[in-house]
């Protein structure tokens, strides 16, 4: 099997990075089409300082904030011919996943006439606008990754966009944009990060590179686990997040998503549950799977995290989580018959059973009497 590494973004971090590196803007075109959800990003600081860098170098923009969480397509399309009758240049988004991954789908859309039948068919040619990702929490990675996540209605879940036109040119990391961050958004989007760098090592195209990276992403999260509990974290363990989720994103750009992220998916869809919350509640029984079926890897990432038992991790988890959502019988089969026929299922060196999937349901989520 031919094992590879690619990540074309250019990376910038540090505090105030934006300013400091208005050339890298200006170099971008004449008018950009910013990329965000209706609040957050003007609460905390990153809009008003795009805004800022994009007016002093004499460059317009204009503005789609209906991003909502776990985007649609229509949303996209809606998005694409704004983009189109606003005749921008590139794109910035600013946000979380949600916005980075319409971001990438509006930028695709606006530039290829693709119908919604033919969207994830991978069938795509070159052009495609510059990007610049701002994101304003540590999580999904989406930033580093040419992926674009989205809700298809019609199917019941979630699908994605994938090709390597949808890298982002530019990649900001300032963790100043995350200092207000509730805890519990703090929480589900670590674990997601988390769960991004765990699937990597247990992927089918884990290769050293990917598993360097997911080690030092793993080690970097786990530095900060008793201030999640607290929800007090500094400046420096928000960037320390930050960076891993952003190598978090390295990884499975490259390894790709695991049977997890395929299980998590339903949970999101059908029950409202953030995706990092989704994964999270299943992590702990699924590494524990992985400890049965292959005991050196899993060893080597609880080891990263600095446990010897997998017990402890899945008592992290509980104490993160809280109470958790409740399943039926019925409901659990058929979110696993869902994703056993999702493309990530078999992205691993060891692939879970549909009864094995069925038990890791079982096991994470109490179940209605």
């Amino acid at each position: 099997m031919i094992q590879q590494y690619y990540m074309p973004s250019k990376i910038l971090m540090g505090e105030d990075c934006v300013q400091t590196n208005s050339e890298a803007f200006l170099k971008m075109g004449k008018k950009a089409l910013i990329v965000t959800g209706e609040h957050s990003a003007k609460k905390n600081g990153s809009f008003d300082d795009i805004i800022k860098v994009l007016s002093s170098n004499g460059q317009t923009w204009a503005l789609f904030d209906k991003i909502m969480s776990n985007p649609t397509i229509e949303s996209v399309y809606e998005g694409a011919a704004i983009a189109r009758s606003e005749q921008v240049d590139f794109i910035i988004a600013i946000g979380g996943g949600s916005p980075m991954d319409a971001a990438k789908a509006i930028n695709l859309l606006a530039c290829q006439d693709i119908p919604e039948s033919e969207l994830f068919r991978g069938q795509y040619t070159d052009e495609i606008l510059p990007m610049v990702m701002v994101p304003t929490t540590a999580g999904t990675g989406s930033e580093v990754t040419p992926f674009a996540v989205l809700t298809d209605n019609r199917a019941q879940t979630k699908k994605s966009i994938a090709s390597d036109i949808l890298f982002a040119e530019i990649v900001i990391l300032d963790a100043k944009y995350m200092d207000n961050l509730p805890k519990e958004i703090t929480i589900n989007t670590t674990i997601d990060a988390l769960s991004h760098s765990i699937e990597g090592m247990l992927s089918l195209r884990a290769n050293p590179i990917t598993d360097s990276m997911a080690l030092e992403s793993i080690r970097r999260i786990s530095k900060c686990f008793d201030s999640l509990k607290t929800g007090e974290l500094t400046r420096e363990q928000r960037f320390e997040l930050l960076y891993a989720s952003t190598l978090a994103g390295m990884v499975i750009t490259n390894s790709r998503t695991t049977a997890l992220h395929a299980l998590g998916y339903p949970l999101t869809y059908f029950h409202n549950i953030d995706h990092g919350r989704a994964n999270g509640l299943l992590l702990g029984e699924y590494l524990k799977y992985f400890g049965e079926n292959w005991p050196e890897r899993a060893n080597e990432i609880l080891s990263a995290m600095g446990f010897s038992k997998i017990s402890d991790f899945i008592d992290l988890l509980d104490e993160l989580f809280g109470e958790k959502e409740m399943l039926t019988d019925e409901q659990i089969e058929k979110y696993v018959s869902m994703a056993s026929q999702s493309f990530n299922y078999k992205n691993s060196r060891v692939i879970p059973s549909k009864d094995d999937m069925i038990e890791i349901l079982k096991t994470s989520l109490k179940k209605d009497k």
